[in-house]
């Protein structure tokens, strides 16, 4: 019996963004991208934060969440696993995570962690700045 083909799939995006809709066709609309906050005082909570990821060129079935990190490397935030099924090199899969009131205790560079199959994939930074004065 031979097992399954697997070729790992290529993450074509990740967007930070603060709100996801999708047209009557299927096209997803992205509102509101970001890599910078700024804030007048800490803490702040971050009403709602979206991150979107596209996956592709790929063959399998794979898990995929993503984490977001304080400063000091520590988890904020992380969704749930994901699965994902590539039948083709054409399929595409695409994962929308949402984040709900985070708490931002201090400006910084946080950072946004895409994993598969528990392996990083890509980590960027998300810059939190005080513009108090």
């Amino acid at each position: 019996m031979n097992d399954p083909i697997r070729i790992l799939p290529d993450l074509q995006f990740t967007v930070l963004c603060d709100d996801v809709r999708r047209e009557h066709n299927g096209k997803l609309i992205l509102l509101g991208l970001f890599e910078t906050v700024g804030a007048s005082r800490f803490p702040i909570i971050h009403p709602t934060l979206f991150v979107v990821n596209r996956w592709c060129n790929g063959v399998g079935e794979y898990r995929q969440n993503t984490v977001i990190r304080q400063p000091d490397n520590s988890v904020l935030a992380e969704d749930a696993l994901t699965a994902i099924k590539l039948d083709d090199l054409k399929a595409k899969h695409t994962v929308i995570a949402r984040f709900n009131n985070l708490r931002f205790s201090n400006p910084g560079e946080y950072a946004v962690e895409i994993r598969l199959d528990g392996e990083l994939k890509i980590r960027y930074p998300m810059v939190l700045t005080s513009s108090a004065k």
